[in-house]
């Protein structure tokens, strides 16, 4: 079992970064794949990014690709997104995840949720 809390959302203006965190709690942090998914109003969830247990290897939606970087620190049992050249579409609240098994884009692949942090980007 494992908690996940995220921090760092808020308004930014288009063309603004915001860094997202997500701190979980237990020991066991390492041995599990995270990854960053969001919500718009009136959409499904989507994947964002993910990255290994190591922190080895990233993967990115294409819309993310180049303005966001995942990253993470197992001493610190925490995850980070750090987001560049925020725009409108980018509105959403943003979820971090956890799973034991391997990298997946679906959310069906996680089996642990963030309560999730709002980011509003204005035009």
């Amino acid at each position: 079992q494992v908690q996940l809390v995220e921090s760092g959302g808020g308004l930014v203006q288009a063309g603004g970064s915001l860094r997202l965190s997500c701190t979980a709690s237990g020991r066991t942090f390492g041995r599990y794949v995270m990854g960053w998914f969001r919500q718009a109003p009136g959409k499904e969830r989507e994947f964002v990014t993910a990255i290994s247990r190591s922190g080895g290897n990233t993967y990115y939606a294409q819309s993310v690709k180049g303005r966001f970087t995942i990253s993470r620190d197992n001493a610190k049992s925490a995850v980070y997104l750090q987001m560049n050249s925020l725009q409108p579409e980018d509105t959403a609240v943003y979820y971090c995840a956890a799973t034991p098994g391997s990298v997946s884009t679906r959310s069906q692949g996680y089996n642990y949720w963030g309560q999730g942090t709002q980011v509003t980007v204005s035009s």
